[in-house]
């Protein structure tokens, strides 16, 4: 095998610009089906991306004779049992963030693919993009000294979409814990792809504002490998025009700081401060998935296994629920 033939399971907006149209421009890599439950969506995504298949049943897709990888973008709740599928049909898997609904989850999938020997990796992609990629080499070449403290806070306002039924990422039963869940594991895996482990981490979460099910408040602190202290704020219920997206590096020589979800990086050392752009990409999963490919042909290592997945799982199950334990 020379070329990666992929399957999508999920259809949702992730995959219309940030994923789907990236398999086909990755060098090996050609998106050959696509599936959701719906069989008018599903028609309409395969011809405006040109995709040769398209199905309403995942095991049809999944046991498809053209397809030799699967890529899982549905909900949370369905990573599990679409994962031990694809991998039961003996077929890689490249899995959305969050990894899974619960750590639970995350470590039978993980026992799978280490007993059956079916290679698994989790689309924590920031971890390939130039701006992070820029900041770990700062770091690396000590910067801004020795790092002491990390900060990262974000708030947003709760928005207009409000219904479960509507916004499957408020629901706990097919998201894990609202916002939270969905923003926080791309912030946290980019502390992990830093900074190594964490020591020890604890939090607290609330609903503050009571609009939806899931929580919309966390805080948490965590000790990291080198005596890095952290600490976390995320408020999803944030009046209108106070959004804030920050990730502080404090070191005793300066300061690095930029947005998860934004492209600059300001650099702060000795009261001068100095801002690097980078430009977005088209696809934001292209430069992962062009290092997904060489690993699933036997040429390449994993970019982001279970394992590593399963840092960010475990600190953000602790924040939300131990205090339900």
């Amino acid at each position: 095998m020379n070329t990666i033939r992929w399957g999508m399971i999920g259809c949702g907006s992730v995959t219309e610009l940030k994923s789907g149209p990236a398999f086909n421009k990755v060098l090996n890599s050609k998106l050959m089906a696509v599936m959701r439950r719906d069989a008018q969506k599903v028609k309409d995504y395969a011809h405006r991306h040109q995709v040769p298949y398209y199905f309403t049943d995942a095991n049809e897709l999944i046991h498809h004779p053209e397809v030799d990888a699967v890529y899982i973008a549905t909900p949370p709740k369905y990573h599990e049992e679409y994962a031990l599928a694809a991998m039961q049909a003996g077929k890689p898997v490249y899995v959305e963030k969050p990894m899974a609904l619960d750590v639970a989850a995350c470590l039978r999938m993980q026992a799978f693919s280490k007993k059956s020997g079916v290679k698994m990796v989790i689309a924590h992609y920031r971890r390939a993009l130039p701006l992070f990629i820029e900041v770990k080499k700062m770091l690396a070449s000590n910067t801004i000294g020795k790092i002491n403290e990390v900060r990262i806070e974000m708030l947003k306002p709760a928005g207009a979409n409000l219904n479960p039924n509507d916004n499957w990422r408020i629901d706990p039963k097919v998201a894990g814990a609202g916002y939270f869940y969905d923003l926080a594991p791309h912030q946290l895996d980019l502390l992990f792809y830093f900074f190594g482990k964490a020591i020890a981490y604890e939090g607290v979460s609330s609903n503050q504002a009571g609009l939806y099910e899931a929580e919309d408040t966390v805080t948490g602190t965590m000790l990291l490998e080198k005596d890095i202290q952290f600490k976390g704020d995320w408020c999803f219920c944030a009046a209108e025009g106070q959004d804030k997206d920050v990730f502080e590096i404090i070191g005793s020589e300066g300061k690095i700081s930029f947005p998860v979800f934004g492209h600059d990086i300001t650099l702060e050392q000795g009261g001068v401060s100095k801002i690097i752009h980078f430009d977005p990409p088209m696809h934001n999963q292209q430069n992962l998935i062009a290092q997904i490919v060489p690993y699933f042909l036997g040429t390449g290592t994993n970019p982001c296994s279970a394992e590593d997945a399963l840092q960010s799982m475990r600190v953000m199950e602790n924040f939300v629920y131990a205090k339900n334990k």
